[in-house]
Formats: C-alpha cells, structure tokens, sequence
C-alpha cells in the first residue's frame, strides 16, 4: 500500500466535501493477521490475511449515512464519498447526530506509555507453527488424554487511523500474539474436554505453549466422570476463567445505547448500590499493554480513567455523543467504530477490586457448593436482569471439591447477584478485564 492509513482519511474527507458533504469523518486500519491450526501432529490450516479497510460517515445537515471499501484507489474513494452522499439525503433527519465540537478534541497523547504496540518482528509462520506443536505435544503427553482437539498460534498487527472534518486527527499501531489448545480425554459419549490458551500485545510475555498444553490436557482429564448433584440453591464460586462475564453483564446493562432505548435492568440505577460496598469497577484506557488501551476514542474525544462504580454506586452511563445527547449528558470518550456499521459506546480496559481471600479460601468459606470452571448458552432478560446459564465445573463439599460437574444449570438475578458477590484475589492484571473469582450467593441449580 502506498498510502498511509493516515493519508487515506485525509483522501477520504476530501472525497467528501467534494461530493457535498457538510462534515464527515473516516477511519482506515491496515491490518496483518496470521493463523496456524495443529492437529495430529501436522499442519492443519494457516491463514494470512492483509488488507486495508476504509470506512466513511458523512453528514448532511442532520442526516447521515456510513460507507466502507477495501479499495483505495483514488476514483474509488470519490465514488464511496459521492454514494455516501447521497444516502445521507435520503436518510431520515436525527438531531442527536453530528461531529464533537473542536474544542472537546484530544490533542496530546503519549502513545509510547500505553505500549499498545510490540516492536518484535512478526513471527515467521514456521515459529508459529512450532508454538502449536509444542502445545499439542504438551497436552498429549499428560496422562489420559486422548486427543488434541485444536492447538492454535496467531499473530495480528494493525495501523489504525481516525479524522474528521472538525480538525481532529490521530493514529496508533496495535499488536498482538496468542497460543492456546483444546484437550480431550475419555472416549465416546464419556468425552470431556477443556483448554487453556494466552493471548498479549508483546510476545515475551507469552505464557510458553508447553504450559499452555500441559495445563488444557490436565484440565480436561480432571474433567472426567462428571455428575450431577441435586437441584436447589447454593452458593456458586465463578472462576477467574469466566467471572468476567458477570462484570460484562453490568457494562453491557449500564451502557448508553441501551439507556437510551430503556432496554437495561439498570434503567433507574444512576446512584444505586450494584455493588457490594468498598468495591469499585474502574476503566483505564491508559493501561499499558492491554488489549483495550486506546488515546481516543472513535470519535476523536481523549479517552480517560473513570469509575463505573465507586464504593458499590454505579456513577454513571458508558457514552458515545449521540447517546450522550439523547440522555442530556456528556460523552465518556467511549465511542467504538470499526470501518463499517455505525458508532456505539463500548467499554475499553475493566478492573474491579480484590479480595482478600484465595479462590481456596473462598472454596472454604462457601463449604458446599458450585465451583463453575465452564459456561455454555445464556438467556438474560435485559430488562429484569434474569440470568440462566449452563454451567460446568466442580462440587464442593466442606470446602473442597469433590467431584467433577456437567450438564447443571445456574439461575438468579443480576441485581441481586452482583450485590451479593465475594471477589477473591486471583485476577490476571493484563486482561482487558481483571475480575478475580467471584462467590455468589443462593442461586438456583437444577441438576438431579
């Protein structure tokens, strides 16, 4: 490609204000991703992709319509900006949609702190292919594995640049390297499996794939011989694997868009207790290394540290500006776009607060129990927060587990849930969201 990402959306927003746009903005990422899939001991699948993706939104008066290519030639992008055009005049009026003003614009950002970028070589496909190998090697040498259902390496590099017509422009470069494996032991109908697998944005910080076989081939053996124990209510422990899927239930209720259309069991929340008291969920976009860092947003606002909830109030709503303006509010800098589809507000890096105790420790505390290690489905009600999950794991009697679990189901209420939790002290601090395990009181299992 001979044009930067950066020179693209320039080439973009020229396209269209010639095309009569009264403002627009676009993005451009240029992006790497390889793959390489094991099994049997030989190569399975490897995969390149490279290619760059434009997006554009333009506005007329308060109409405004998205287009987006991967083609870059110069004729391409006036014709992208001259359809785009005349969608926007088709489009019906929406007075919450428009540009950020210049003055809420980021302006400085220090992309060297956040790290968000690994200035290591990419890997060959040979050394990821090795990666795989020796994870699958790893899992098959653990007594009582059967076989290795996927062991996977992957390597992703993009440049990614966003501007607008209101003067705002800005770039960054992210990577990223993951090995992970799926083991299974027993046979048959008896079959259980489970994997392990890390993924970071600079390769030395890898987790090495001999660990990360070992550790899926043990946890599917541990696996074996699953029972059900009886229906009722107990407490359940979320491990650290899965319990960032509550915390994403409370993001995803306490989001703008949904806030807008009053579609979220948080609806009248604002300065409520969703929390235990003394735990706070904190977002950092300036985190370094993590898979969400960012220095703007995609709309060109400065993206910062905020607390979603502070001493177990919820403070307050995730926003992008046009559901910011729908609710009266300022935007949290949250504004998430790919190159095409529209805008809308996401969360960028979570971190709740730690406990004290041990997921061991909490085990003990609980005495009998749901260690839940494994989830499938979800019926959630958006509007009452019903939550029902199947669920996969370990029962515990006084304190420790007994015996392996499959094929239960978990019910209760987010509300009620997430006011109730007990977070251990486990949490990996390089995840986008560090959530530790999590004890819940009283839910609902339906097993026997």
């Amino acid at each position: 490609m001979s044009q930067s990402p950066s020179d693209l959306t320039r080439a973009l927003l020229d396209a269209a204000r010639k095309a009569g746009a009264d403002a627009a903005d676009a993005v451009a990422i240029d992006g790497t991703a390889v793959s390489i899939d094991v099994r049997a001991g030989a190569l399975e699948q490897a995969e390149r992709a490279e290619g760059c993706d434009l997006g554009l939104r333009v506005f007329v008066g308060q109409r405004v319509a998205s287009v987006s290519t991967s083609d870059t030639r110069p004729d391409t992008l006036a014709m992208l900006a001259e359809r785009a055009v005349a969608m926007a005049r088709e489009a019906p009026e929406d007075v919450y949609v428009g540009l950020a003003p210049s003055d809420a614009l980021a302006r400085d950002w220090d992309i060297a702190a956040l790290e968000l970028a690994d200035p290591t070589p990419e890997p060959s496909a040979a050394t990821l292919e090795d990666d795989a190998r020796r994870a699958e090697a790893a899992a098959l040498a653990v007594a009582g594995v059967t076989q290795v259902q996927s062991a996977s390496a992957t390597y992703s590099a993009q440049d990614v640049a966003i501007a607008a017509t209101n003067g705002f422009e800005g770039s960054y470069r992210r990577t990223s390297r993951s090995r992970s494996c799926v083991a299974s032991a027993g046979e048959g109908l008896k079959m259980e499996r489970d994997y392990d697998g890390d993924g970071r944005t600079f390769q030395d910080d890898l987790r090495s794939a001999e660990d990360i076989g070992r550790v899926a081939g043990e946890r599917a053996v541990e696996r074996l011989n699953p029972r059900r124990p009886k229906t009722g209510a107990y407490p359940v422990l979320f491990d650290e694997r899965i319990s960032g899927s509550l915390i994403g239930h409370l993001a995803a209720a306490s989001n703008g868009a949904a806030i807008a259309r009053g579609s979220s069991w948080l609806l009248n929340a604002m300065g409520e207790d969703v929390l235990p008291k003394g735990i706070d969920l904190i977002e950092d976009p300036h985190r370094p290394r993590a898979a969400s860092s960012r220095p703007f947003d995609g709309e060109g606002l400065p993206t910062r540290r905020r607390a979603l909830v502070a001493d177990g109030v919820l403070q307050g709503w995730t926003l992008d500006l046009a559901n910011a303006r729908k609710l009266g509010l300022d935007s949290t800098g949250n504004a998430a776009r790919g190159t095409s589809g529209g805008i809308s507000p996401a969360c960028w890096n979570l971190e709740l607060t730690q406990g004290q105790n041990s997921r061991a420790e909490l085990m003990a505390q609980m005495g009998t129990g749901l260690l839940v290690t494994s989830m499938i489905g979800s019926t959630i009600n958006p509007n009452t927060g019903d939550y029902s999950r199947g669920a996969a794991g370990w029962w515990v009697e006084n304190g420790v587990a007994a015996y392996p679990v499959s094929g239960v189901t978990i019910a209760g209420n987010l509300r009620d849930m997430l006011r109730s939790l007990i977070p251990a002290n486990d949490a990996r601090p390089w995840l986008s969201r560090v959530v530790p395990s999590l004890l819940v009181e009283g839910l609902t299992l339906a097993g026997d």
